[in-house]
């Protein structure tokens, strides 16, 4: 999803229209090259003992999608496009100062250029080859709603969020103000089980959809998903607050806007010791192009820190990995200049152990690859900066938050806030 709000975000800000085919059948153009058996299908008369081989891919066979992309490829290459070496579902032409980028998902492709002409070409010969549904105008790819404004693109996932709502078996009449309540700490081992642990995961899934284009719930999803093999009711009662939450702001979304001067800037940010039970600390980052939020992570840490410097450390180098692939991805796709990145964090500590290659007692025990920061510092592609903990955009993805200061943070975040009716409104109107 990340290569796909930098290929939004790279259109809005040159203002380049997008646009969206399907292929029709597509797992049957695949080619097979290992030898394949099926039973006779039924009304075709054989001879008693025998079978089909076949000689292309149909749907139902594990090598169809693998053979297929595979042919795609081919025929992409074949017109003069390279695969992404970031990527491999990005594909790039260019020619002198014009480019063409292509995004594929499994049959849907999004095409965006500077040039309608080469795009009207491209789908001809595709159309030929493969016989293609051309849906006009980039509005719905991979369940997200993709609305053009007058300084960008809007993502929601308004449809999928109102089914969810319409299918929920919660309550969820009373309205809640922020994802998670307030000074809340979850345990696995207290409280009763639940006696529907099913329903349970499946709501947790659903909500990790919604993470695409709602950087708010990345928290409490993280936060949920550590309780899906048995989860318990203070799981389920926090589960309810989430829906409530999500049910009272079904219009939310991100904006990918073009702005005056294009920079790459991230943000990271942990809490030590948050897990109560294993004392293990919560990453959280956000990388910005623009204005434009497009890559974001809430995660728990792998191992115990020592100190909140030492965490914060941690978060910083798992920012620096994503800041590396995104440099690497967006000079693919024509952006340049973007070094060095700005990496916000408001520990001056661990600023100081990324600036520092001496070892001492303090550090001597942090593994190597935590180290990367470093590196990165010292090659020019990050300059670290620091920035007080008020001012922190990553904060929302590591803890809850204060309401208004989540409000204020997703308005800096870039989220965008659709102006709705009551929310007995739209429960009446899902209804």
């Amino acid at each position: 999803m990340a290569n796909i709000r930098c290929l939004i975000s790279l259109a809005a800000q040159n203002n380049w229209k997008l646009f969206q085919l399907d292929i029709n059948n597509a797992f049957l153009h695949g080619t097979l090259h290992e030898e394949v058996y099926m039973k006779i299908p039924e009304g075709v008369s054989a001879p008693a003992g025998h079978v089909c081989r076949l000689k292309k891919s149909l749907y139902g066979l594990k090598q169809a999608p693998r053979q297929w992309f595979a042919r795609l490829v081919e025929e992409l290459q074949f017109q003069g496009f390279s695969q992404s070496k970031n990527d491999y579902s990005l594909f790039l032409k260019k020619d002198a100062d014009d480019i063409v980028l292509v995004a594929v998902y499994v049959d849907d492709i999004i095409i965006t250029r500077s040039n309608e002409q080469s795009i009207s070409d491209l789908k001809t010969h595709l159309h030929k080859i493969f016989s293609i549904k051309d849906l006009g105008e980039l509005n719905y790819f991979l369940g997200i709603e993709v609305c053009k404004c007058d300084n960008g693109y809007v993502l929601t996932q308004n449809k999928f969020t109102k089914e969810l709502l319409q299918d929920c078996e919660f309550d969820l009449s009373k309205p809640a103000s922020a994802p998670f309540p307030s000074v809340l700490k979850l345990y696995s081992d207290q409280g009763d089980l639940y006696d529907n642990p099913a329903l349970y995961r499946c709501y947790v899934g659903k909500l990790n959809f919604l993470t695409n284009t709602r950087p708010d719930l990345a928290f409490v999803v993280q936060s949920l998903s550590q309780f899906m093999h048995s989860p318990r009711l203070p799981h389920v009662h926090s589960l309810h607050h989430t829906l409530r939450y999500v049910a009272s702001t079904v219009g939310q979304g991100i904006l990918l806007q073009a702005t005056d001067q294009l920079t790459l800037r991230a943000f990271c940010d942990s809490d030590w010791a948050a897990c109560p039970f294993t004392r293990k600390s919560v990453t959280g980052y956000v990388l910005l192009l623009g204005n434009s939020p497009i890559s974001w992570k809430s995660k728990k840490q792998s191992t115990t820190s020592k100190s909140s410097a030492e965490a914060e450390y941690r978060a910083m180098s798992h920012a620096s990995g994503e800041v590396d692939w995104l440099v690497r991805l967006l000079t693919e796709m024509g952006l340049f200049d973007l070094k060095p990145v700005k990496l916000y964090c408001d520990s001056q500590s661990a600023i100081h152990i990324a600036k520092n290659p001496v070892f001492h007692e303090r550090t001597k025990h942090i593994e190597v690859d935590c180290h990367f920061t470093r590196d990165k510092v010292l090659e020019g592609l990050i300059e670290l900066c620091y920035l007080p903990t008020g001012q922190q955009l990553a904060d929302v993805f590591t803890k809850q938050l204060p309401v208004s200061q989540q409000q204020d943070l997703l308005y800096k975040l870039g989220m965008f806030f659709s102006p709705l009716p009551s929310l007995r409104g739209v429960l009446e109107h899902i209804a």
